[in-house]
């Protein structure tokens, strides 16, 4: 506004110099000229000041725009580093619940160790397949007479040999197991151990018949048990 007021006056103070130092006899300036280019002059400005507010909105937009971006992008990165946490989170957890099921189980297996020790000891006889069978009747919770069931069953099925072998259907072993591989349950020696063959063997009776005597009655009226 200074500089377009000063401009202003600098017209008007030009063209009073220029009127003052005509010579005589000439014409002076008309007023509608110089009205007419303080007009200009006027524009021009109103024409640079619009332009500048112009630039200044531009310019204003831009930091408001460039301030957003900054907050979009301190925002994503907490976001970011609140994921980060949480999933440090969880795998802290789920490495203590691991750690705490190992621990768990091995707990499990070394008070089971005594106890296997101790079944090993009871259900470990010796002798032949015969007495073997003899001894381990009460740990099933039968009596004594149950042999006199069982000896025959198992005289029919095998001759009390570990290692008969029925050819026609695949039946193994003492108690004639079919497939023979289910013995596996009672021991990886079931092939060759006549105690491993005996614990299976009776298992399968008390399940299935309930003694030695409900297999042989089975036995008896169907040729199988």
């Amino acid at each position: 506004m200074i500089t377009l007021a000063t401009a202003g006056t600098l017209t008007v103070a030009t063209a009073i110099s220029l009127a003052a130092t005509l010579p005589a006899g000439s014409s002076p300036v008309p007023a509608s000229a110089d009205a007419a280019y303080t007009a200009t002059i006027g524009q021009q400005a109103a024409a640079q000041s619009a332009s500048d507010g112009v630039g200044q909105a531009v310019m204003f937009a831009r930091m408001r725009s460039i301030q957003g971006e900054r907050q979009q992008q301190q925002l994503a990165a907490e976001k970011a580093a609140a994921a980060k946490a949480a999933a440090a989170k969880a795998a802290a957890a789920k490495a203590a619940a691991l750690k705490s099921a190992e621990q768990a189980a091995a707990a499990r297996k070394a008070a089971a160790k005594p106890a296997q020790r101790a079944q090993s000891a009871v259900t470990a006889p010796s002798g032949s397949p015969e007495q073997i069978a003899q001894q381990m009747l009460s740990q099933f919770g039968w009596s004594s007479s149950q042999f006199s069931c069982l000896q025959p069953l198992w005289e029919h099925e095998s001759g009390w040999s570990v290692t008969a072998e029925n050819p026609a259907s695949g039946a193994y072993g003492i108690p004639q197991s079919l497939p023979a591989s289910q013995m596996s349950s009672a021991g990886g020696d079931w092939q060759t151990n006549a105690a491993t063959q005996i614990r299976w063997g009776l298992t399968y009776i008390q399940g299935r018949y309930g003694s030695p005597c409900g297999a042989w009655a089975h036995e008896e009226s169907d040729n199988w048990y």
